[in-house]
């Protein structure tokens, strides 16, 4: 992500902090990354586009050894230091990657940073960056838009956000930005830009950064009887998509 797409993020630290309690997120999302990350006790994790630290502090307090939150975003990093200090969890918060954290991780999250890349010369240099922090054999785990997404704007609507594709005749086309709009129960009104890829465009950029043994997870509904029933049309056509690789 360049800084010029991350200052669209600097003043929403409290909506995507609120967005962790979304109902797509608290049922699926999450537990599903959860399931797919295992237990990360006495492992070092790198929370890569961190935002206000969400899943930082979780991975924190599952007992990861060392919890490092990337995010060119001043303001989403002093949200999420602000939180960590409140929870006294030793969690180190940074705007810069350097040599030091270069094969230093066993797992990298990337929760909704691929879409930010504008061209595939950006994607290349995102997955790069994202891999480069692994340790030979390190995982990384990565939430890009659902190549099959659904482009309706509004079958999004009842989980509290719409995406409409800049182009409606092409919305899977490689590099069609997609304009996010959040409204959850109208506490935030809010849009952000993100770009679509396609799954062969992804992975090729995986593998050129040094991916290897690429896999795609759907993401899964968590059994709870309390569970918003509307989910379901979530699951058949989720707008997010996880992807695994190791790093070679």
């Amino acid at each position: 992500m360049t800084p010029h797409n991350a200052a669209q993020f600097e003043a929403l630290a409290d909506l995507y902090e609120d967005l962790s309690n979304w109902p797509f997120r608290r049922y699926i999302e999450t537990p599903s990354i959860l399931a797919h990350l295992g237990d990360p006790t006495g492992t070092d994790v790198l929370d890569f586009g961190c935002g206000a630290g969400t899943y930082a502090h979780l991975f924190k307090r599952a007992g990861a050894r060392r919890v490092v939150g990337y995010d060119l975003a001043d303001g989403m990093l002093a949200s999420a230091r602000r939180r960590a200090a409140a929870e006294a969890l030793d969690i180190e918060f940074v705007s810069r990657l350097g040599p030091e954290h270069a094969g230093a991780f066993d797992t990298v999250l990337a929760v909704y940073v691929l879409p930010y890349a504008q061209t595939p010369p950006e994607l290349e240099r995102m997955c790069f960056q994202m891999l480069a922090p692994l340790r030979p054999g390190g995982r990384l785990i990565a939430l890009p838009i659902h190549p099959d997404y659904a482009p309706d704007p509004a079958y999004y609507e009842p989980f509290g956000f719409r995406m409409t594709p800049q182009d409606a005749h092409e919305p899977h086309r490689d590099g069609v930005a997609i304009r996010l709009d959040l409204f959850y129960q109208q506490r935030h009104d809010a849009s952000v830009r993100a770009w679509y890829w396609s799954r062969n465009a992804l992975e090729s950029a995986l593998r050129l950064a040094g991916a290897a043994s690429v896999r795609w997870h759907p993401p899964q509904l968590q059994p709870a009887a309390e569970a918003p029933p509307e989910l379901a049309a979530y699951i058949r056509r989720p707008h997010a998509a996880i992807v695994e690789c190791r790093r070679d």
